[in-house]
């Protein structure tokens, strides 16, 4: 709560100059958190539940009434009622309760029924097609591998996410490196120049010294001042992933980067136990959402098939009055039998080819993505290693590059060195600082990279 304050009123009033340092762990928490890009992606689950809900109410009872009634010049032609309840079961099977009535000078002799009315119960059976699998049935199981095919989307989305914000805030931290590092030799290259004209006033130094040491005060303003710009645009890029609550929040010039980040990226992305052994992909979102698009076509293959068996569906409903209810006649009944079946299916076989080929299709892209991600995954091991030896390379360089310039400035001191190559020892120095921050830079990328190709380990 206290950085959300920091932040915001920073920002508002504009006055605190104190630095105040934005960790990794915490920025990617307020990213996690409130980012829209991650609450979207949550939505992938909501989504995918409420589509499992949906399906699941074709299994719900319904009530059916269907009443109509016609009188005309005081003659009641007729007067129908049909109400039914209808209960689906998992396998296809229905049940069925009704109630009907049917009064009046002209109705349809096959619609008569008693003065009481009529009720029925029955049960229909789908002997041949859509017994073990029907339309409802598998809306209800693809819908459910939809939910976890939705929780692999939410991952990959978070992921996404995540890995922008990251890229965002190392590239924030470098500039704010590079800024850091022209400011301080900017403030040498003044503290020289100053330091030239006096002896230059006391006659131990040429006059055209202190034109070379104004050029590389010059020269290192400029820098700096590209590095502030710099600055600027990537503090600005990177609080387009700032958000507390609903509300954006743009980073105040104070606010500064973790100065030593490595331990927290690690901690933060969840990759300790990922930097050397490959972990198996099997868990992997991208293979997760493969893996629920095989059971959905999977689910698709089995209906087409069943889309080859006839139509054969049989009935049969007991038929009582009201009042004689608990007395069952085995005579009063309705029976019904009803069969379609197509003579070429050709319809139904080329569905069956069809969901063939698509589930051999996504079956071969899930084979070939397991073996990309392994592969990814071991590239970006190596390279993480590799950037590692890199960067103590780098850091040698640093370590040399300051010994050659601390001893030209010795031998300045004595008169035997000049400005020019002070500035020449110096400029190998800034160099080599700017290929460290690179450098470093690369390493924490290459962190973000593994993160992303892992799939989002923690979230």
């Amino acid at each position: 709560m206290m950085k959300h304050l920091i932040l915001l009123f920073s920002v508002a009033i504009g006055f605190a100059q104190t630095p105040e340092p934005l960790g990794y762990g915490e920025f990617l928490g307020y990213v996690k958190k409130y980012h829209p890009m991650v609450r979207q992606a949550n939505l992938e689950i909501t989504a995918a539940e409420a589509a499992l809900m949906a399906a699941r109410g074709g299994f719900d009872p319904k009530i059916e009434v269907d009443y109509e009634s016609k009188e005309f010049k005081g003659t009641e032609y007729y007067s129908l009622l049909n109400s039914s309840f209808k209960i689906p079961t998992w396998y296809g099977v229905e049940f069925k309760a009704g109630f009907d009535n049917a009064e009046g000078m002209y109705v349809n002799p096959e619609h008569v029924t008693p003065n009481s009315g009529l009720t029925s119960f029955g049960v229909t059976v789908p002997i041949g097609q859509g017994l073990f699998i029907n339309q409802r049935m598998a809306d209800v199981k693809a819908a459910k591998a939809m939910v976890q095919l939705g929780q692999a989307e939410r991952n990959l989305r978070a992921a996404a996410a995540i890995y922008e914000a990251s890229k965002a805030y190392f590239h924030w931290k470098r500039c704010y490196d590079e800024a850091e590092l022209y400011k301080t030799y900017l403030d040498v290259a003044q503290t020289r120049f100053v330091g030239i004209r006096k002896l230059i006033e006391a006659g131990d130094k040429p006059a055209i010294d202190s034109v070379e040491a104004g050029i590389i005060v010059k020269n290192r303003k400029l820098s700096f001042n590209e590095s502030q710009l710099k600055l600027t645009k990537a503090r600005l890029e990177l609080s387009n992933f700032l958000w507390i609550e609903q509300v954006p929040v743009v980073l105040a010039d104070n606010v500064v980067p973790e100065a030593s980040i490595e331990t927290s990226v690690v901690d933060a992305l969840g990759l300790a136990s990922s930097l050397t052994a490959t972990p198996s992909v099997e868990n992997h979102p991208k293979i997760t959402a493969l893996q629920s698009k095989q059971d959905v076509l999977d689910i698709e293959r089995r209906l087409k098939a069943n889309m080859l068996l006839p139509r054969i569906d049989a009935s049969y409903n007991y038929l009582s009055e009201p009042s004689y209810i608990d007395n069952y006649r085995f005579e009063d009944y309705k029976v019904g039998l009803n069969v379609s079946f197509p003579l070429f299916l050709r319809k139904e076989r080329g569905g069956l080819k069809l969901a063939k080929a698509k589930l051999e299709d996504n079956r071969l892209e899930l084979a070939q993505q397991r073996l990309e991600l392994r592969n990814k995954i071991t590239a970006q091991q190596a390279e993480i290693a590799l950037v590692a030896g890199q960067k103590e390379t780098v850091a040698d360089l640093v370590k040399d590059y300051t010994r050659m310039l601390e001893s030209e400035e010795r031998l300045f001191s004595v008169g035997e060195s000049s400005v020019f190559l002070i500035n020449s020892r110096e400029n190998s120095l800034v160099s080599a600082r700017l290929s460290q921050i690179d450098m470093d830079n690369r390493y924490l990328m290459s962190y973000a990279e593994l993160y992303k190709t892992l799939g989002a380990p923690g979230l």
